[in-house]
């Protein structure tokens, strides 16, 4: 399948790809082969080589470029030798990147799935409300959690917690659209703005500052 959705303004350009291919065909859409087979060798799961080849081939698409990811302690992807900001985020069959060449960024996507609910009371406040799309509130469920880790990845702090920490004023559900989201954790009390769209296997939430 390939690139699933792209979205390019003056401040980012983001991505998602559907993982329907296997190594070699990921392989042979990128350049530097022997650069790539290499660091497969890190990785013994089947599911991991995926997923690690789709982001780079997101990546060559969107760019052009042969462009190396590293990664921090904490495990936020940097360009050690690229301009501008990185985020990466993947759920089954999915993988999907945002950039910006000087922006911070941070992206979330998330598969529908009804255990959601079962979850919900870890991360979602007592003033925090799931408005149903379409009769189904997991759809808004999803959101909250996917907007957390959103700005969790923006906000460079450890030991944050989804329900204390942060904030997501009621909001209707759509297709696609824009709602916020309060950092109560860093002095800076950050709002986001979060975008956002659904699908019929996802939700993807992103934002930039």
């Amino acid at each position: 399948m390939g690139l699933y959705y792209e979205l390019k303004n003056d401040a980012i350009q983001l991505g998602i790809w559907k993982i329907e291919e296997n190594v070699e065909e990921l392989l042979l859409i990128l350049p530097e082969r022997d650069y790539y087979e290499h660091e497969l060798l890190r990785f013994t799961a089947d599911h991991r080589k995926l997923e690690w080849l789709s982001v780079r081939a997101l990546l060559y698409t969107l760019t052009g470029q042969h462009i190396t990811v590293a990664y921090e302690d904490s495990g936020k992807p940097y360009f050690p030798s690229y301009k501008g900001y990185l985020s990466i985020s993947h759920t089954k069959g999915y993988v999907a990147v945002i950039y910006s060449p000087c922006h911070q960024v941070g992206i979330d996507i998330e598969q529908y799935a009804q255990r959601i609910h079962r979850l919900s009371s870890r991360f979602m406040r007592d003033d925090e409300t799931a408005v149903a799309m379409d009769g189904d509130t997991t759809w808004s469920k999803l959101l909250h959690w996917s907007a957390k880790e959103t700005m969790f990845k923006c906000m460079d702090s450890a030991e944050v917690d989804f329900k204390e920490h942060m904030h997501i004023p009621e909001f209707k559900p759509e297709s696609g659209g824009v709602f916020t989201g309060k950092d109560y954790k860093t002095s800076f009390h950050r709002i986001f703005d979060i975008h956002y769209l659904t699908d019929k296997d996802f939700v993807l939430t992103w934002t930039w500052f």
